[in-house]
């Protein structure tokens, strides 16, 4: 066999997510309002449902899981946890690879794990339409698929290099009953502003969001919903850690290097935040986040209080940033094209909890195709970071003449990116640098915003 595959039972579906807010070992700055002040729950009533709102600023350790939540996670979950056994012998190392696998779900990815309960608790509500952002499609092609479970309407704004570059994730939405346009779009004021700066705009994530925000809060019968970066977000995906922490178990191995891409957060927290209890706890495990040079959030960003969007519709919050306007490069991981990043995340990053790295997408590509061709699956261009991060691990655990358990997030699968792969394979793929020019840009843009503490 190429795989050891470790599964769990249906039974073994987690019933409660993991809120590391509890035991960060610093508490993190609150997210501020345009007066400067925290803020209050009552203020995100108009885009969000009250549980949801509860849960971004808890500090409650569990959350429990709602069964009709369960019963829909149970269309997938749990999902395998596979060691790598023909990669490690391509690679020619001793280290010890596993990884678990995210694209058994409906829509290819781990994103379905918070779209799922977050249609449920706006159906909950009274909500009849949810609004939302889509960067390579994989969120937006999730919230459609969570809301056709309890008959919701759903509006995509889709940025539009990945709008025009990923046209089956726009099939995929449509055929759950939902509207994807791409981003910017004449359908919002926020939209029509870019278009008339730059007709040509290939959009971004703080476009798309500064879109479905204004969408949202312009109708009362639709709220916003969010792929990544809110504390809720990144506390759902815990799911996949839970799962990991037991399987690894099963395996008889621990990890000594947890690994995950990271462009929101979310997929990142998913696997990492369980393991990240362990180390709080003394557990010998580094954790390191790993992401685009062309869009280095989290390794040449700025900590700051910055906006979520471009229109400075959201609320300020403490987080690696690139400034708000930064306009990424048309890269093919598409889910990995945001300015910001998670303020858990950062905090952790802040703290020196977790590492993190930068990759430019040509070297992604040649160790994922070395990879697909070993275990079989072809990653999406978002882990195949991961993957990368991964080969620099068994690299320098070569060097240092040791052996090494690694554990990372293959957190989707790339069967709607061929094109990525067909630029690749045709040479047709460069990489791009960020100047530093974009960064000073940033660092002005930030002037004046609140310092986190």
């Amino acid at each position: 066999m190429s795989q050891h595959r470790y599964l769990l039972g249906e039974d073994r579906i987690p019933t409660r997510w993991y809120n590391i807010a509890a035991d960060l070992p610093s508490p993190m700055p609150p997210p501020l309002g345009p007066d400067g002040n925290p803020v209050t729950p009552d203020m995100l009533t108009p885009i969000f449902p009250m549980e949801l709102i509860g849960q971004e600023v808890s500090q409650e350790r569990w959350i429990d899981i709602p069964d009709p939540v369960r019963d829909i996670y149970a269309l997938w979950r749990p999902t395998p946890l596979f060691r790598a056994v023909a990669w490690e012998r391509e690679l020619d190392t001793p280290c010890r690879i596993f990884y678990k696998y995210e694209g058994v779900s409906p829509a290819g990815s781990h994103k379905p794990n918070t779209s799922v309960p977050q249609a449920y608790y706006n159906a909950q509500a009274g909500v009849k339409r949810l609004a939302t952002e889509t960067g390579a499609g994989q969120w937006g092609s999730s919230l459609a698929f969570a809301c056709a479970q309890f008959g919701l309407e759903c509006k995509v704004y889709m940025v539009r290099v990945s709008y025009d570059g990923k046209p089956y994730r726009r099939v995929m939405m449509e055929t759950w009953g939902s509207e994807c346009v791409a981003s910017p779009s004449s359908d919002t004021n926020a939209g029509r502003t870019i278009l008339e700066r730059d007709p040509a705009s290939p959009g971004s994530l703080g476009i798309a969001i500064s879109e479905a925000v204004e969408d949202a809060a312009t109708r009362e019968d639709t709220n916003y919903s969010l792929g990544s970066v809110l504390n809720h977000v990144c506390t759902h995906q815990t799911v996949v850690g839970q799962e990991a922490v037991e399987q690894m178990k099963m395996a008889g191995a621990s990890p000594d290097v947890v690994i995950a891409c990271a462009g929101g957060g979310s997929n990142f927290a998913g696997l990492t935040f369980p393991f990240l209890a362990e180390k709080f706890a003394g557990a010998d495990i580094r954790v390191v986040a790993v992401e685009p040079t062309a869009c280095p959030t989290l390794t040449r960003g700025h900590y700051a209080y910055d906006f979520g969007d471009v229109a400075g519709m959201t609320p300020l919050l403490p987080m690696h940033t690139l400034g708000h306007s930064f306009m990424p490069a048309a890269i093919h991981a598409g889910g990995l094209r945001y300015h910001g990043m998670a303020p858990l995340v950062s905090h952790l990053v802040r703290n020196e909890l977790v590492e993190a790295q930068a990759y430019a997408q040509r070297e992604c590509f040649a160790e994922a195709l070395r990879f697909a061709r070993a275990e079989g699956i072809i990653p999406g261009p978002e882990p195949t970071h991961a993957i990368r991060a991964v080969v620099a691990e068994v690299e320098r655990a070569r060097e240092e003449g040791v052996e090494k358990t690694i554990l990372f997030n293959l957190s989707g699968h790339g069967n709607f990116d061929m094109a990525a792969y067909q630029s690749y394979l045709s040479g047709e793929m460069v990489d791009t640098e960020l100047p530093q020019a974009d960064l000073d840009r940033a660092a002005a843009e930030l002037e004046g915003l609140p310092t986190p503490a």
